[in-house]
């Protein structure tokens, strides 16, 4: 099973940035993905999750800004960050049944 996180970047602050998280050897649509974040300093924190059935959950931190999507025919889901904020900073990974996929740095500037 592998995983790959992409779509990181450099934004100012209110941008957007949509992050992608590939898998091979394991189908979203059978099994619940996460998007987890760390910044420099601190703990991993979870951001928002997707169940195998497509219900979705937020972090308080990104509700209302931050939406999931899964495309099945590729079997990718989707993070879409808008009005992103200094505070978003941090790399990003998604996690499907404890497999990590490699982070993507994502650098909000003010």
């Amino acid at each position: 099973v592998q995983l790959q996180a992409s779509g990181g970047g450099s934004v100012q602050a209110g941008g957007s940035l949509r992050l992608s998280c590939a898998a091979s050897g394991r189908t979203f649509s059978r099994n619940n993905v996460g998007w987890f974040r760390q910044a420099p300093g601190k703990e991993r924190e979870i951001v928002a999750g997707m169940r195998w059935s497509g219900s979705t959950f937020y972090a308080d931190s990104a509700k209302d800004r931050f939406t999931l999507s899964r495309n099945n025919a590729e079997n990718t889901v989707y993070l879409q960050m808008n009005s992103l904020k200094p505070e978003d900073t941090a790399v990003y990974y998604c996690e499907t049944r404890d497999t990590w996929g490699r982070g993507t740095l994502v650098t909000v500037s003010s």
